[in-house]
């Protein structure tokens, strides 16, 4: 893994892989580039761009007031510049899409395309509630292997997965350490987040997707997501009719997108930046 310094000083790991069309992809809140190795086999042709934010992965931790969408869209962005590239295409998993809907809006002109995994304006109660239960705290379980057998039960709107994804997934999320399971994310992660999503309004981001009038578009939605909703999505598809969408079965927040639907979305948004 490669790294480089952000204009406050961190270290911002990345990966850098493939050649062709450059793909920036972003991953989910508390998660890391390894949220695209199911992905990436089925996107040939492209230069895969994974970022872990600060705070994550083989970043550098840099506290509660730095873990903002704005200040890892401006890591984003020094990224491309730090590897040349004046535009990249952006492919964000939750958090990944907000950070992309925002730079749609504050640097328009560098973004390609923008693919949103299961995310959009309106965030649905239920969705952040999920997230507020586990996010900055350890999970109950001794080994790996106890959490990835209880994964299932603690995500019923997923159907169909073998067990292997959920070890892998696990893997890409968790260590084991002196007889427990811990995260690999900085707790403060928590406070932020926190702070945004609990007032009396959840706040909406309709002016950032709208920004992202004449990019081409792809959405895909799990079909039983708790973050994303039907309603919000119908909307999202009304003001781009253009926009590719797929809607992925036995899945809730997030598809792993090698899902066959999934698939063929991104290749037919890949194909409109070809």
């Amino acid at each position: 893994m490669r790294s480089f310094q952000a204009d406050d000083g961190a270290r911002i790991a990345y990966q850098d892989e493939g050649e062709g069309l450059p793909v920036l992809a972003l991953s989910g809140l508390t998660r890391n580039g390894r949220d695209f190795d199911y992905v990436a086999p089925h996107l040939p042709g492209i230069r895969l761009i994974r970022m872990d934010y600060r705070g994550r992965g083989g970043s550098d931790f840099t506290g509660a007031a730095s873990y903002t969408v704005p200040r890892e869209g401006a890591d984003a962005l020094q990224l491309l510049d730090h590897l040349g590239l004046a535009q990249a295409a952006v492919l964000g998993t939750s958090r990944g899409g907000l950070i992309g809907m925002y730079l749609a809006a504050v640097a328009r002109d560098r973004l390609l395309g923008l693919a949103l995994n299961d995310v959009g304006p309106v965030l649905e109660k239920a969705g952040l509630q999920r997230i507020f239960d586990y996010l900055g705290r350890n999970p109950a379980a001794r080994s790996l292997e106890e959490l990835a057998e209880k994964l299932p039960g603690a995500l019923p709107g997923f159907a169909n997965v073998p067990p292997e994804r959920w070890r892998a997934e696990v893997a890409h999320q968790y260590v084991e350490r002196d007889g427990r399971v811990v995260i690999t994310y900085d707790p403060a992660l928590r406070e932020p987040f926190v702070a945004a999503f609990t007032g009396a309004e959840i706040p909406t981001a309709w002016p950032l997707f709208d920004a992202c009038a004449g990019l081409p578009l792809c959405l895909v939605r799990g079909a039983n997501s708790d973050l994303l909703g039907a309603d919000a999505a119908a909307e999202m598809r009304a003001r781009r009719p253009d926009m590719i969408f797929a809607e992925v079965p036995d899945r809730a927040h997030i598809p792993f997108l090698d899902e066959p639907e999934a698939v063929a979305a991104l290749h037919a948004w890949l194909d409109l930046m070809r």
